[in-house]
């Protein structure tokens, strides 16, 4: 059975269209019926993955081909989800890397092919989005290879195959000038060129968990690739965790595989299939799934420690309860542990009230993904501005986690975006002059440094740069790093906002609110022009006397007021201010609404200094 089996991942940099050439790989097939609807992206089945147009959740789908089931496994593209992609790695025997054809290799095509190679995996290369007037193949493919030996790979591993594509209109090629037609070429490289899974059919039953998920209706279902044997329904089995502990004993109530991306009931599951139990509720990611006789667990690949964290508790808002149902700390605290057992890209920490929450991620984009999918299930939350995670090095020295950043951008904004970088403490790896009026920048910089300034790089570029980040390595602690420079506009009644207020507060700085926007006493209301927080009233209407003149009224202009992502507004906050989160409001505040309070915190601090 084992050698009808076929297991590949599909790794890419975030946008470069793994899951959309899924979508046609499916569709040829045969897994749809000609006329049958679907949606594009399938794959992406979450709300905030067809929203934001990226993939959070790796997930394996299978087709048959050539009388062989292969099991394709679509991960994140995205550094701050790096966590997926490292464990659905030990399901595959084989990766296909995708490649923009004017992009090229990306920081994020870097890490995942890192983690790829050193598992000794060979690699299929395909050149996507050929069709782009901007394409560059020759070099993209001489930037593959060039990463690939940096990254140390093997002979074998440098022997790929390279396939020319458009993953939109389905179809792969081996030379350039060849018919355009579909995507058999690649389906049949797949068979020639990925081992079947190596297993030992007669050894008792064994299979490393990879994802974990929960089901309505079958409770916790745990996914992975079954290393060794074959199980049958309503076995008994164990659960051992890497040091070879047993965890969890329990009955396979429910066995199911893949077709497409429908999970169908089988009777029994062999090794080297990709397969989904349920009947343990405790056994989690990277736990061997058993026979009562084993006692050796089946080796998971380390994940990389998170290297930012935010706090999370109640929300203690004047306007707290209005628009969500989930509230008390109680609630949070167990949807935060529920995430900290499924996700293991997240790290889950209390303090001794059980009242206040650490949750620790690889990023600012993984931490701000759960928050939206908590506030989504009826959430209020308090949220901290994000901070990175310190360590010590061998000598007691202080470190803290350094990012390699790449930008394409229009080579007019290249001085400026560098002048940028420098007074945040970034250091210039490369410039590459990519043609047609495009440099490429490399960067190192420090983490801290990077918080909240995806949004003004994007306004500095005029909406045309791209920036990607990835995790390089802890490097020395780097001073000098400043936070947000202006100061904030704060409200000092609680009500509706005014418009007259609003209109004569606009030359004190950008606002953040609109007229008839419930604010409160403490609420951050807008951006001011200095670098002090300025009490202002936004209440404040306009007298009204005996005369009227037409049109005074009605001459009540405000500038629009500027909006941010959840987050932009996480990374604008300062250590004194939190943002409010709940179902339907994202609102800025300090985190002690007392003007008096405020006063005396900031001397206690100051003191403590």
């Amino acid at each position: 059975m084992s050698r009808n089996i076929r297991n590949i991942a599909i790794v890419a940099h975030v946008d470069h269209g793994k899951t959309t050439l899924i979508d046609s790989i499916m569709k040829q097939s045969g897994l749809w019926r000609d006329n049958q609807e679907v949606e594009e992206r399938v794959m992406d089945s979450g709300d905030l993955e067809k929203e934001r147009g990226i993939t959070i959740l790796a997930k394996p789908a299978s087709i048959k081909w050539k009388d062989t089931k292969i099991n394709i496994i679509d991960t994140p593209g995205h550094s701050d989800f790096s966590s997926e992609v490292e464990r659905v790695l030990d399901m595959a025997d084989g990766v296909i890397l995708l490649t923009d054809a004017a992009e090229g290799c990306l920081p994020g095509t870097s890490f995942v092919m890192k983690k790829a190679l050193a598992q000794g995996l060979r690699p299929i290369v395909i050149i996507n989005k050929i069709d782009r007037s901007d394409s560059r193949p020759k070099e993209v493919i001489d930037e593959v290879f060039d990463l690939f030996v940096a990254l140390g790979a093997t002979d074998e591993q440098l022997d790929f195959p390279i396939l020319y594509a458009s993953g939109r209109d389905g179809w792969a090629v081996k030379e350039l000038d060849q018919p355009r037609e579909n995507l058999h070429t690649l389906l049949d490289l797949i068979l020639k060129h990925v081992p079947p899974p190596k297993v030992e059919i007669e050894k008792p039953f064994a299979m490393l968990t990879t994802l974990l998920y929960a089901d309505s209706f079958l409770g916790r279902c745990l996914v992975g690739r079954v290393g060794q044997g074959t199980a049958h329904i309503n076995e008994n089995v164990k659960a051992i965790n890497l040091d070879g502990q047993k965890v969890d004993v329990g009955r396979l109530t429910k066995l199911l595989r893949f077709e497409g991306t429908k999970k169908v009931p089988v009777e029994k599951v062999v090794a080297g299939d990709i397969v989904i139990i349920a009947g343990l509720t405790k056994a989690t990611v990277s736990d061997t799934i058993c026979d009562l006789n084993v006692e050796t667990p089946l080796p998971s690949t380390p994940i990389d420690p998170p290297t930012m964290s935010i706090n999370i508790s109640v929300n203690s808002s004047p306007l707290a309860g209005i628009d969500g149902t989930k509230l008390t700390s109680t609630q949070i605290r167990e949807r935060l542990l529920a995430e900290d057992e499924n996700n293991v890209g997240i790290t889950f920490s209390e303090n001794t009230n059980k009242d206040s929450f650490e949750i620790s991620g690889r990023g600012e984009l993984q931490l701000g993904v759960l928050v939206e999918t908590m506030r989504r299930e009826g959430f209020e939350l308090t949220v901290s501005r994000p901070k990175v995670i310190f360590k010590k090095d061998d000598n007691g020295n202080k470190t803290e986690p350094i990012e390699e950043v790449t930008i394409d951008l229009d080579a007019e904004f290249a001085s400026k975006i560098i002048d940028n970088m420098n007074k945040r403490k970034a250091e210039m790896i490369n410039m590459i002059d990519a043609g047609a009026g495009k440099k490429r920048l490399i960067f190192h910089a420090a983490s801290r440094g990077l918080i909240g300034y995806q949004s003004r790089f994007m306004t500095q570029t005029r909406g045309t740069g791209v920036m990607n980040r990835t995790f390089h390595s802890y490097g020395s602690f780097r001073s000098g790093i400043t936070g947000r420079i202006n100061g904030a506009l704060i409200s000092m009644e609680t009500g509706p906002a005014v418009a007259f207020a609003i209109f004569n507060l606009q030359d004190r700085g950008e606002m953040f609110i609109g007229h008839n926007t419930e604010v409160y006493k403490g609420m951050i209301c807008g951006e001011h022009t200095r670098d002090n927080d300025l009490e202002v009233n936004f209440l404040k209407g306009k007298k009204l006397t005996n005369m009227r003149t037409q049109g005074t009224d009605e001459n009540v202009v405000l500038t629009p007021p500027r909006r941010m992502s959840l987050e932009e507004k996480m990374a604008y906050i300062n250590e004194d201010e939190v943002l409010e989160v709940t179902p339907k409001h994202l609102r800025l505040r300090k985190k002690y609404l007392d003007h008096h309070e405020r006063k005396k915190m900031s001397k206690n601090n100051s003191q403590t200094i």
